[in-house]
């Protein structure tokens, strides 16, 4: 796509021109553009999502009566691919009333870029290619802003397509099927980032050399599965000397049957989307070296399957992680946040006293915040406010939640140091939060993100998400780090 910044739009120079419109202004630009009869008609209001066109002059509505935020955009720029996938255009430019006013210019480019790319995304590997199934390709961008703003667009633009393809990266490993996707999959993607960039690295460990660290609380959950579990630590460095480092550790369950506590009726059916956090590592690390931020990134992922046999993990086993801490099984579909027992560990073990773990770790999540929203539990006021802050531009939903300490009594353990579930079904997501906090040791700043609910959509979020895997984190973590 090439990207055009004009002073101003020619409607004939464009093969549409697309106009997003304030209700504040509704008035004056169907007046101007004379679309008033037309917009009776088709009982255009302007409300979100509304779309009105007439030749090669396209209509979109906000809904919004002042300004616009940087999400807005994205869902905008969204809902200009969805017509274009019904009304195939090479060349298209975007004009608008006021519409820069009050906002980032940097993030607005981004935020383009990003609507544009991401629904344009589909996962059809596996089905027949399909005639009228257009892809969209466009070939031109132009838009109208004042010279003096042009470099700072097209460098949020350039951006917005990168934090896109690293989305983009992460969604397809979550679309795969169980059987295909396994850790040796991950291991090898890993590899391959690790080859393209001349500044990440990766070392890839076996069971041997895992046991050798004494995780053995990951390998009793992969105990259960014929696949070898790979163990992935990537890391990109940045030129001349790092201010910090940061540790981004995503729970790699490649395929989650529940063990012996085996899951029952639907409930197994999307389980391939449980390794939603590695693949939010390794759609981060795909693009990273591309953005360089200016800190060393760790990214950690213990992949592994967890499924029943004569060799899988019992209720009332007993693990320790490579901290030399145990744990008490109390039921085997508890088995993410024991992997993550010694992810974590390794994590601190490289001297990182930031680190940030995302995983698709409990319904009880999607039952406190629903669909669309992650859950953020840290021990650090600073971390979890430069999350947020990172949020406010991404677009992506993230909530903070406590971590009361008059809950971590219910982790307790009769036989072990601390037990993977808790004694009641209330504040499942808490108590899963706190049990990660255990293995967590003093001064290190740490924040958990329970990705259960937005780590796959069953219906689309919006404009750009449709259904499928999300690569919930990507976007926001990059802009973390580009922050740092």
């Amino acid at each position: 796509m090439e990207l055009k910044i004009v002073k101003k739009i020619n409607q004939e120079d464009v093969d549409l021109l697309v106009v997003p419109v304030l209700s504040s202004n509704l008035d004056k630009v169907l007046k101007d553009l004379d679309l008033v009869n037309l917009a009776k008609k088709k009982n255009f209001t302007g409300k979100k999502n509304q779309l009105l066109s007439k030749d090669n002059l396209l209509i979109l509505g906000t809904g919004k009566e002042k300004k616009l935020e940087v999400e807005d955009y994205r869902q905008l720029a969204g809902n200009i691919i969805n017509y274009l996938k019904n009304n195939k255009v090479d060349n298209i430019g975007l004009i608008s009333f006021q519409w820069l006013k009050g906002n980032n210019v940097k993030d607005l480019g981004k935020s383009l870029a990003q609507g544009l790319t991401l629904a344009n995304y589909t996962f059809d590997k596996y089905k027949k290619k399909e005639e009228d199934n257009i892809k969209v390709n466009i070939k031109t961008l132009v838009i109208e802003l004042d010279s003096k703003k042009k470099v700072q667009f097209k460098n949020g633009f350039d951006q917005g397509i990168l934090l896109s393809e690293g989305t983009i990266k992460a969604r397809d490993l979550v679309n795969e099927p169980g059987s295909v996707m396994t850790p040796s999959l991950l291991a090898k993607e890993a590899e391959l980032i690790a080859k393209e960039n001349n500044n990440i690295s990766v070392k890839i460990l076996d069971k041997a050399e895992i046991k050798k660290l004494g995780m053995d609380a990951y390998l009793g959950v992969d105990q259960g599965s014929d696949q070898p579990p790979k163990f992935i630590h990537l890391v990109y460095k940045p030129k001349g000397k790092t201010k910090d480092k940061i540790g981004i550790v995503g729970k790699g369950i490649t395929f989650d049957s529940g063990g012996l506590n085996i899951k029952v009726g639907d409930s197994m059916a999307d389980m391939k989307i449980d390794m939603g956090g590695a693949a939010t590592v390794i759609g981060l690390f795909s693009v990273v070296g591309k953005i360089q931020p200016k800190v060393e990134v760790h990214g950690i992922i213990a992949a592994c399957e967890n499924m029943p046999s004569g060799k899988a993990l019992k209720p009332g086993d007993v693990v320790k992680n490579m901290q030399g801490k145990s744990i008490e099984i109390g039921n085997t579909d508890a088995e993410g946040r024991v992997t993550l027992a010694d992810s974590l560990a390794y994590t601190q073990k490289q001297g990182i006293n930031t680190i940030i773990d995302l995983a698709t770790l409990t319904g009880a999540e999607m039952i406190a915040l629903g669909t669309h929203y992650a859950a953020l539990y840290s021990n650090s006021k600073k971390l979890n406010t430069e999350i947020l802050k990172a949020v406010d531009v991404s677009g992506e939903k993230i909530w903070p939640m406590p971590l009361p300490e008059e809950y971590i009594e219910l982790n307790k353990s009769n036989i072990a140091d601390i037990k993977n579930i808790a004694s009641t079904r209330y504040g499942g997501s808490i108590t899963a939060a706190l049990f990660l906090q255990f293995f967590i040791e003093e001064n290190v700043n740490w924040a958990h993100l329970d990705i259960a609910a937005p780590a796959y959509a069953e219906k689309p979020f919006n404009s750009y998400t449709p259904i499928g895997g999300v690569g919930f984190g990507v976007r926001t973590l990059l802009e973390y780090l580009i922050n740092k």
